[in-house]
């Protein structure tokens, strides 16, 4: 029987998903591991994943439309929002 606690909870990142703390350690270290030169700065960053947790395409960490987790790709200064048109 499924209840509300297996269902990955729809607006939040992966940091805030219940259950999903290897997997979000580990995309930390992903974050972590990006050249300087490649990452975002901080206030993009922010700005980005407020995009993100407001976009209906959200779900439990990842983007239903391209499958990327959120906040790695928010962290990569030459990425982009897949949506169109994009949100960041």
């Amino acid at each position: 029987m499924s209840t509300q606690r297996d269902r990955p909870c729809p607006r939040c990142l992966l940091d805030e998903v219940p259950g999903a703390e290897e997997l979000a350690a580990l995309n930390r270290q992903w974050i972590d591991a990006l050249p300087e030169i490649s990452r975002a700065d901080e206030a993009v960053y922010q700005k980005r994943l407020s995009a993100c947790r407001a976009c209906e395409h959200l779900a439990g960490g990842s983007c239903a439309l391209c499958g990327c987790y959120v906040e790695y790709r928010a962290a990569q200064a030459v990425r982009h929002c897949p949506d169109v048109p994009g949100r960041w």
